[in-house]
């Protein structure tokens, strides 16, 4: 508990901390004022906003790459799903045959043996 105004309040504590998210709007118009602070002016507009240098540096970087734009959240659709799917249906059918086949040489080892030793007279 701490104590503000002579009165005790609870304290809450985050278990985890989440990661700040900011919109393309936002960014657009940071590095718009960014731009146009004078010169010595931009780290009172980063302490204002709560902001590191390098958040404006790669804001730059996105807006002169044009990629400054807001991210869908989640994950992204494949765009090689039916290939994906197909490959997966065909490993299984491979896999079946190959359980088959396996079955079918240890078999025939055994016949194998088999006759080798009737051949030989060995009941």
């Amino acid at each position: 508990m701490s104590q503000v105004n002579g009165k005790y309040r609870e304290t809450e504590v985050r278990l985890r901390a989440t990661r700040r998210t900011f919109t393309a709007e936002y960014k657009r118009r940071i590095v718009a004022e960014a731009d146009a602070c004078p010169r010595g002016q931009i780290g009172s507009l980063l302490r204002r906003e709560g902001l590191y240098y390098s958040h404006l540096a790669k804001w730059r970087g996105e807006r002169e790459a044009g990629t400054l734009r807001d991210k869908p959240r989640g994950p992204q659709p494949n765009p090689n799903r039916v290939q994906v799917e197909r490959l997966a249906r065909e490993n299984a059918a491979l896999k079946r045959k190959l359980v088959q086949a396996e079955a079918i040489i240890d078999a025939q080892k055994k016949l194998a043996l088999l006759l080798d030793s009737l051949k030989d007279g060995q009941p």
